[in-house]
């Protein structure tokens, strides 16, 4: 057969199959869309070294399974069109209509535009993607049709682009037909996917189910003969079938649990299908009778469906010869929804106006994703996106016995902002089944959850963020700090940025070194201004880290990093320079023990295992006693005593010179006080450094040196040397300063 008459038999099959399902299609309206897309694509060539019009053959035929409506088909006829050749919106419109053309658009829309990090990418597409299913959900169901074929034929790809399609279908496109509950298309998803990401044990699990499948077969027959007698003898009618777990469900099962296969609970499951609801819990009580039923194992999604739609009675029993299996029950409209989903359910809406396609409920978590995306950045909206997706439900009911489905391992917090907005926010406590519990309480199937609210609460805590599962949740109380919240959030963020830079080696000045430089970094952030960046910051937007990753990237670019570098090192080696050398009378002696250590010594510390050692106070830290401190041997002026906490005392430099750390402890002392120095971090403004020594002068410390300059982003720093007794002493002073107006971060230096 040569090329042409092989496409020609591909369309003449993908046309029985239409008429198959829908005898009155416009066939002429089809061809034509055929015809426009062969002439388009032209001699454009697949991998496999296919002509490219096979590809879209292939998707309207899956499209076509799934008995979506004519205009679904030719929109996957043509999807690849605007994409790959010359035709556009406005042909393809004027030809077969204005709702086809918008279809393909939609579709072409999902896989075009580049992006500054693959983070950024993933956001993008799934934000688009919701987008487009909030419109109009068939352009996600072709989008899903094309992913599923290209995935059939993903054996003729290298094996880099087979590994990141294989994770991205994994990660993104299965969930999204999860979501949808689109089953069948989903498991197909995870088994071609799973191929690819570990093909060994892919094939470990299937040459399992191979080696069983001579008793898999019997077994299965042999339950079904007996489900089948007993409900005829009921009166029941019913059709019977059973089938082993897919591949990539068996698999997760075996890996996550470390368990054989023949270990796995519910490796078989039995579907019975059957007219009406009543019969459905007939056909439940007959299998109970028939089986011992496992206790725990029983969910009627019947009752209470899942957010997707899908409704079955489950159970597990263990059969006469003690194998476990599952029995779904079902009648055949919800077996349409289990196995197409949102597409069965798209089979009763033809005919509806396309602007009232994202008005439905069954959208209703669409709009909620597309709104927690406004203020998220991309790790943490893909990040909770697949907790929303691929997490198992929990089902919770409000004392008035209302249903509240939630993520798996969901809180009182998670329930009382899928409520309302504003029960999280006034939340004081809550009650499950009658008993007070804390916030972070996981909440059970069946639990009756009652929210105890105040018209005096505080708000919610930024604990919360941490606690609560869903993202529903977390973008509520995001909201909540975001409107309420900026000073505090400012202050909040503006510290965790200025902790990140010192971390990342970067300064406040080294960003600031010049106005279009700090323009070129917020622009590669997102954000006009740093009082926004650090409002984004405090109310969880944007991370610290991811903020000061993408500066430094930038600066790498542009080179400056280097001549900052160059410039610390320098400075470091002028320091390193000015150090004497440590004499020979003062190397550690070993000690035989501690009962004839000094309780007492002049300067307060005494080191483990030296006698009259000379002792100095670090100037990077400033410990007073109470503070936890080691000792550092230097070159010439005894042992240098830092605070634990100090970043010239990590663990990993006290690693790298082992043989120079000591222990050291505070013992009575002489001294009366010790000096310590802070650092003021607060809004500039005029009389602030006559408010910070009016403070101290309340706290009758001596203070030894005050000075205040201002920053370029608008606040000031003020740094402090003053003299205390001991570490209780300088909390209070600590205390005492963060209640000054302005000032939102007291700290220690060096710390």
């Amino acid at each position: 057969m040569d090329v042409a008459n092989d496409i020609q038999a591909r369309y003449e099959q993908l046309e029985r199959r239409v008429l198959e399902s829908n005898p009155h299609a416009d066939t002429g309206r089809l061809r034509a869309a055929f015809e426009y897309a062969n002439a388009h694509h032209g001699s454009q060539l697949r991998k496999s070294g296919e002509p490219y019009i096979t590809h879209p053959i292939a998707v309207a035929e899956i499209v076509a399974e799934l008995d979506l409506d004519m205009d679904s088909i030719i929109s996957a006829l043509l999807h690849d069109c605007i994409e790959d050749t010359d035709s556009t919106h406005d042909d393809i419109a004027k030809r077969f209509g204005a709702t086809v053309a918008n279809l393909v658009e939609g579709v072409t829309k999902l896989t075009r535009m580049q992006y500054t990090s693959k983070e950024d990418e993933q956001m993008e597409n799934l934000r688009k993607m919701f987008m487009a299913m909030a419109k109009d959900v068939r352009v996600i169901l072709i989008k899903l049709c094309d992913r599923l074929h290209n995935m059939r034929t993903l054996q003729y790809q290298s094996e880099r682009k087979q590994k990141e399609k294989s994770l991205e279908t994994m990660e993104i496109y299965a969930p999204i037909a999860h979501r949808l509950g689109m089953q069948r298309l989903k498991w197909e998803l995870e088994d071609l996917s799973l191929q690819y990401l570990d093909p060994i044990g892919y094939k470990e699990v299937q040459q399992e189910l191979d080696a069983l499948t001579t008793e898999n077969s019997e077994f299965l027959a042999r339950m079904q003969k007996q489900i089948e007698e007993r409900l005829a003898q009921e009166g029941i009618q019913c059709t019977v079938y059973g089938r082993l777990k897919h591949i990539y469900s068996i698999y997760r099962k075996m890996y996550a649990q470390s368990k054989t296969i023949k270990e796995i609970f519910d490796i078989y499951a039995f579907r019975v299908i059957v007219a009406d609801v009543s019969a459905c819990y007939n056909v439940l009580g007959c299998i109970h009778d028939m089986f011992k039923p496992v206790l725990g194992r029983f969910k009627d999604y019947i009752s209470t469906p899942k957010p997707n739609g899908y409704q079955s009675l489950h159970t597990t029993v263990i059969g006469n010869d003690g194998i476990p299996f599952e029995v779904q029950i079902r009648t055949w409209e919800m077996h349409q929804t289990a196995e197409y989903g949102v597409a069965a359910h798209w089979k009763y809406k033809q005919g509806m106006a396309n602007s009232k396609l994202g008005t439905e409920k069954e959208f209703e978590w669409v709009r909620k994703l597309l709104e927690s995306q406004q203020d998220t950045d991309p790790d943490e909206f893909v990040r909770t996106l697949k907790v929303d997706m691929f997490a198992d439900e929990v089902f919770v009911f409000t004392p008035n016995g209302d249903v509240k489905s939630l993520p798996a391992g969901a809180t009182p917090i998670d329930f009382a902002y899928s409520i309302h907005s504003a029960v999280g926010n006034s939340m004081t406590g809550a009650r499950v089944n009658g008993r007070i519990v804390t916030y972070d309480t996981p909440l059970k199937n069946g639990d009756i959850v009652e929210i105890i609210t105040s018209k005096s609460a505080k708000g919610p805590s930024r604990d919360w963020m941490n606690i609560c599962k869903s993202n529903e949740a977390r973008n509520k109380i995001r909201q909540w700090f975001k409107k309420e919240r900026r000073e505090e959030n400012i202050a909040t963020g503006r510290a965790a940025f200025e902790s990140e830079l010192k971390h990342m080696g970067l300064t406040m000045a080294a960003i600031t070194a010049t106005p279009e430089l700090l323009d070129t970094l917020l622009k590669r952030v997102r954000f006009n201004s740093l009082d926004e960046l650090y409002a984004a910051i405090g109310y969880g937007g944007m991370s610290a880290q991811k903020a000061v990753a993408r500066m430094k990237e930038e600066m790498t670019r542009q080179g400056r990093l280097e001549r900052q570098n160059a410039e610390r090192l320098a400075m470091q080696d002028s320091l390193a320079a000015g150090e004497a050398i440590f004499p020979a009378a003062a190397k550690p002696q070993q000690s035989g023990g501690s009962s004839n250590r000094p309780r007492h010594s002049e300067s307060g510390i005494i080191v483990e295992g030296l006698d009259n050692c000379m002792v100095k106070f670090s100037k990077c830290c400033t410990p007073v006693p109470g503070d936890p401190v080691v000792g550092f041997i230097t070159r010439g002026y005894g042992v240098s005593i830092h605070r634990a906490d100090c970043p010239n005392a990590t663990p990993e430099k006290q690693k790298a010179e082992a043989g120079r750390w000591v222990q050291v402890s505070w013992v009575e002392s002489e001294q009366s006080s010790y000096r310590t120095s802070l650092e003021i971090s607060a809004k500039d403004r005029d009389g602030l450094a006559l408010d910070v020594a009016m403070a101290l002068s309340t706290q009758k410390v001596k203070v030894n040196n005050l000075s205040a300059r201002s920053q370029p982003d608008g606040y000031a720093l003020v740094s402090l040397e003053l003299s205390v007794k001991d570490r209780s002493e300088l909390t209070g002073v600590i205390n005492k300063l963060s209640q000054i107006p302005g000032v939102f971060l007291v700290k220690r230096a060096g710390g």
